[in-house]
């Protein structure tokens, strides 16, 4: 009996033992060194310039996490924190999913109008283990729990930057789940000396740290909050897309926060990021959550030995301070804005200022050109047609107004007449044409005050008219919103086969947190037109309504590089920006990941490639980024299938620039891609290399 009593003990004694160890069998030396012994893990990690991180976490639950956090040279590292926890709040919803709405791809859902939960993730620390991938150290800990939802949380360290992130990687089984997430960092005992944020005017905002502080949200620019303290400053902030899933509108919801009690479900003193449940009150999809799918709940972190707007000023970088850095041989173009500025200024009888602010907010994302989406609710697309053609005159003059040599604001419509969905009409020149067609009146006419008038009776005549002045049409929001079937419904139609049909329109429509990408919806569209036969391309669009200095634009914006050497002028027409998009001669980005060359076998987008029976081909890109890489993709396709080859790039670090070759077997191919995704699943696409 005793020496049974003795093995159990000592059995017990094991099982305590080896659940308080860390598994470092996947740990390879990749530049940072970890060390743990009993409930202190403890991990250094180079940022760069000589300089060292440290972070010392502890395993005990009934300590903080985040013993320490430092940074600084060997031997002389600062401490920037002590004893913090991560926190999350997780709000769980009912999806729509009928074939009607897309699917798993809807827009149109109003999630908050339905009932739904919003709790605090418990955590209860379990079994961790470390594991090194390339440039990047990730400690799991086991004991993440809320509701439906368990996992593990994940920080992730990045070798060369004061960088990491920190996530609750979450799954459910239950189906038809939408899901919205609060985070942050709260402190137990020691505050924060001051709490720091930029305003929307760019202002920087200093608050003193006080544990009575009740929580409230802040209205902030950059997406990012601040603690500093007498060793440094830790900012706090999201994935600059990732985080923002879609909305009509790009209001500043106060995305960050601090103090106490927060929501009344964490009550210590803490800051971090957040969600407006309601979003824009208008449609509220927030994040899909598929059954058994790796929901990351992420936030993002970086250390700084400076003050708080040191360390704001190394967060900006990543986003390029919000803009869209110039490239040689590029010209930057975004498209599809429903700011209504003529119905709702111009010809509503308000003063017409002489800088509209949205034009000055555009100029300063470093947009080169703008192709507006007006008349979209308020306009008059079927007439009458003395009203049709006042509004098109007004916007052919304020357009040619407020353009200059490097910035080109373009008239454009969204349609909904004609060939089915929504989809955009881009003409090279101002173009006067009615979408009806009443009694016996022409097709063409001649008025006296506008020139040459078009009405459209029908598809027939849009493509004619498409054809006649050498415009462009493509898919708004394809397979979502009222675009929900298209194009797939119309592919077979002469109009979508032309080549004044040029493709599709991408945005981050769904948004899904278990996805290294933003949205494959329309990429996948992509692939399958190419596979269908037809030469289309893909551009991006932004699909959102109002454009204030106070909204938080960047988040909902994306770009197309167009190979362009100069902007148009406006009077000439801008031929050569539709000469670009119909050739493919472009690139789409968030902006941290860019694409200045690419070809394969020295063909670029757009272009065709001849390859030989062997099928061997190189694929060539240069890629720039500010967050490290995660991996690149080549997609191709036979005409049935898409194929997927997948390139790791983890070894990459922060802020980095590099020439890649890649060897691909295109044997029996009819086209081939590239996708390039970083770690806060930013990303650039290139347009099809075709091949025969």
């Amino acid at each position: 009996m005793k020496n049974y009593i003795a093995l159990l003990l000592i059995a017990c004694f094991s099982a305590f033992y080896a659940k308080g160890q860390v598994n470092l069998k996947s740990f390879k030396n990749n530049g940072a060194t970890v060390s743990s012994s009993k409930k202190e893990l403890v991990l250094n990690w180079p940022v760069g310039n000589g300089a060292f991180g440290k972070m010392v976490l502890n395993l005990d639950q009934a300590k903080p996490l985040f013993s320490s956090l430092q940074l600084g040279k060997k031997g002389a590292l600062k401490e920037i924190a002590v004893n913090l926890d991560p926190a999350f709040v997780l709000r769980v919803g009912k999806r729509t999913l009928s074939p009607e709405s897309g699917g798993w791809d809807v827009f149109f859902d109003r999630v908050p109008t339905r009932p739904y939960t919003t709790n605090a993730v418990k955590f209860k620390k379990g079994a961790a283990s470390v594991s090194s991938y390339g440039s990047q150290t990730v400690v799991k800990i086991n004991g993440i729990e809320s509701e439906n939802f368990k996992g593990a949380l994940e920080i992730t360290l990045y070798n060369g930057s004061p960088l990491f992130n920190i996530a609750a990687v979450v799954s459910t089984q239950k189906d038809s789940t939408a899901i919205l997430y609060d985070a942050g960092l709260v402190n137990k005992k020691e505050i924060w000396n001051h709490v720091v944020w930029s305003d929307v005017k760019g202002n920087l905002q200093i608050e003193k740290g006080a544990k009575t502080d009740a929580a409230k949200n802040l209205e902030v620019k950059y997406r990012t909050v601040i603690g500093e303290n007498t060793g440094g400053s830790l900012a706090v902030f999201p994935a600059p897309h990732q985080y923002f899933y879609p909305l009509d509108e790009a209001f500043n919801l106060k995305f960050t926060w601090k103090g106490s009690n927060y929501l009344n479900l964490i009550p210590d003193f803490g800051i971090g990021i957040r969600q407006d449940p309601l979003g824009d009150r208008r449609y509220v999809p927030w994040f899909n959550a598929p059954p058994n799918t790796q929901q990351r709940l992420n936030f993002f972190c970086l250390l700084s030995t400076g003050k708080a707007g040191a360390a704001l000023t190394e967060v900006k970088k990543f986003t390029h301070n919000d803009s869209y850095v110039a490239l040689p041989g590029y010209k930057t173009m975004a498209s599809h804005f429903h700011n209504e500025f003529i119905s709702d200024i111009v010809l509503s009888g308000k003063p017409v200022p002489e800088k509209p602010e949205f034009v000055e907010v555009l100029k300063k994302t470093g947009l080169n050109i703008v192709k507006l989406a007006e008349f979209h609710g308020p306009g008059h697309p079927k007439g009458p047609d003395s009203t049709r053609l006042k509004e098109l005159d007004a916007l052919f003059k304020q357009t040619k107004r407020l353009s200059d040599p490097n910035f080109l604001l373009l008239p454009g419509e969204e349609a909904n007449n004609f060939y089915g969905g929504h989809w955009l009409a881009f003409f090279p020149k101002p173009v006067y044409w009615v979408m009806s067609r009443k009694g016996d009146l022409p097709f063409e006419s001649n008025d006296p005050k506008y020139g040459k008038v078009y009405r459209v009776n029908d598809k027939a005549e849009m493509l004619k008219l498409l054809e006649q002045e050498h415009g462009l049409a493509w898919t708004a929001h394809a397979r979502t919103k009222a675009s929900t079937g298209y194009p797939d419904r119309y592919k077979e139609e002469d109009f979508f086969k032309s080549e004044t049909f040029m493709g599709a329109a991408w945005k981050a429509i769904p948004a899904d947190l278990s996805l290294p990408t933003l949205s494959k919806r329309v990429l996948n569209l992509m692939d399958d037109m190419a596979n269908w036969g037809l030469r289309k391309h893909v551009i991006s669009e932004a699909d959102i309504f109002t454009i204030t200095e106070q909204n938080e634009m960047y988040a909902h914006l994306n770009v197309n590089y167009l190979q362009l050497d100069k902007v148009p002028d406006y009077a000439n027409g801008w031929q050569p920006v539709l000469d670009v998009i119909r050739k493919g001669k472009f690139f789409v980005s968030t902006g941290e990941v860019l694409i200045p060359k690419f070809n394969v076998n020295g063909k670029g987008a757009g272009e065709t490639l001849k390859i030989d029976a062997s099928g061997k081909t190189t694929v060539n890109m240069q890629l720039n980024w500010t967050f490290p890489l995660s991996f690149a993709e080549i997609v191709s396709g036979d005409g049935k299938k898409v194929c997927r080859k997948r390139i790791n790039l983890n070894t990459t670090q922060a802020f980095g620039k590099k020439d890649f070759s890649w060897p691909v077997d295109l044997k029996g191919h009819k086209w081939v891609r590239v996708e390039a995704w970083d770690i806060a699943s930013n990303g650039a696409f290139t347009q099809m290399v075709w091949l025969e």
